[in-house]
């Protein structure tokens, strides 16, 4: 089964429209009965946050669940150097892989207003590697390079969380 992000999003399309409105609902009335300021960037983040959770575990959980044509890869590196460089398979496999990770990097290092790199490596390692157990345990495979190449997405969201981060502070010294 190929899938693109276009196809997930449309899968999980009504399990995102239910978060929204429960998310939104509850975050309302929130703020209304603690009579708390609204920030829209703070609250569109956190949504957006919850929509990528949502995309990330149909990704993680509901394809291709039949791995019997696949076996697990516990050597590092192997499955990723099989690809050629920049092939239809490179893409999907080693970029697709580092791409999925970026915006956990990026929410999880704003969320926790984390500035140390080591935090967000050992929560993306963690989430990682939870996820390939997972897929082990569901019929599909475990593959170490898939979490070499999520923590390094995990890393670069951290990265541009950090550039953000830094821009803000040089803005915010001009005021």
């Amino acid at each position: 089964m190929k899938e693109t992000i276009l196809d997930i999003f449309a899968g999980v399309m009504p399990t995102v429209i239910i978060c929204i409105i429960i998310a939104v609902s509850l975050r309302v009335t929130y703020l209304i009965r603690n009579k708390k300021k609204f920030h829209i960037i703070e609250e569109f983040l956190a949504l957006t946050f919850i929509i990528y959770i949502i995309c990330l575990f149909y990704a993680v959980t509901f394809q291709d669940i039949d791995g019997s044509w696949a076996t697990s890869n516990f050597l590092p590196f192997r499955e990723m150097f099989r690809y050629s460089f920049g092939s239809r398979l490179f893409i999907k496999n080693v970029l697709g892989n580092m791409l999925m990770f970026i915006p956990y990097g990026f929410f999880s290092s704003y969320f926790l207003k984390e500035k140390n790199g080591i935090i967000i490596f050992v929560l993306t390692t963690i989430l990682s590697f939870s996820i390939e157990y997972i897929q082990l345990q569901i019929g599909r495979v475990f593959d170490i390079d898939d979490i070499i190449l999520n923590v390094i997405g995990g890393l670069i969201g951290y990265g541009i969380y950090m550039c953000f981060y830094k821009i803000k502070k040089v803005f915010n010294r001009e005021e």
